[in-house]
């Protein structure tokens, strides 16, 4: 595992530590507080499945495919951001539900072909799919204090794609386990946009 990865999981782990006191304040009704934005924004991404599957496909690509391994997640994360603040802000972003379920159907496809592509198309497929995320996470939390939740959903998705590129490195060898990932995501993804049709 490399110094970046073992830094990243590391914060990502004091960050969890730092919030998890407030987690029990993230629920309606209580004061929107800075400390509650961020607890919020922590929890948010793991509480879809949607969101949570993609952001771990995110980093098990990574390990698997695209070099620098950190490249895919940080134009994510970055992306991320600025989605969630334009969703903060009330600007409509359109067939942002479309987009999530194709993201998890072309990360499914670019698991399973295991394949690497060039570092600026990683970066654009993961930033571009990022906004939309960014977008519906930004939108639902609409009313919490702004940036603590920002702050929040940015820490909670890289340690999702931390937790993705250990899990990567771990299918390291067994193409198979690969192959299998990446149906089982392209077929819930797909499964997602028949849905909303």
């Amino acid at each position: 595992m490399t110094q970046k990865i073992q830094t990243l999981i590391k914060l990502s782990t004091c960050a969890l530590m730092a919030a998890a006191p407030t987690w029990a304040l993230a629920h309606t009704g209580h004061d929107h507080s800075a400390l509650t934005g961020l607890a919020e924004g922590f929890l948010h991404p793991l509480t879809g499945l949607d969101h949570l599957a993609a952001m771990l496909a995110v980093g098990v690509w990574s390990a698997i495919a695209v070099r620098p391994i950190w490249l895919a997640p940080l134009a994510f994360v970055l992306m991320l951001a600025l989605g969630a603040l334009l969703g903060f802000s009330g600007v409509h972003v359109p067939a942002v539900e479309p987009m999530i379920a194709a993201s998890l159907l072309v990360m499914g496809l670019l698991l399973a072909w295991r394949r690497g592509m060039p570092w600026a198309a990683a970066a654009a497929v993961a930033s571009v799919f990022a906004v939309f995320h960014g977008a519906a996470h930004g939108s639902e939390m609409a009313g919490t204090p702004t940036w603590s939740a920002l702050a929040g959903m940015l820490m909670g998705s890289a340690l999702l794609h931390g937790a993705g590129v250990l899990i990567g490195q771990r299918m390291a060898g067994r193409v198979w386990l690969q192959r299998s990932a990446g149906g089982a995501l392209a077929l819930m993804g797909s499964s997602l946009l028949v849905g909303l049709v």
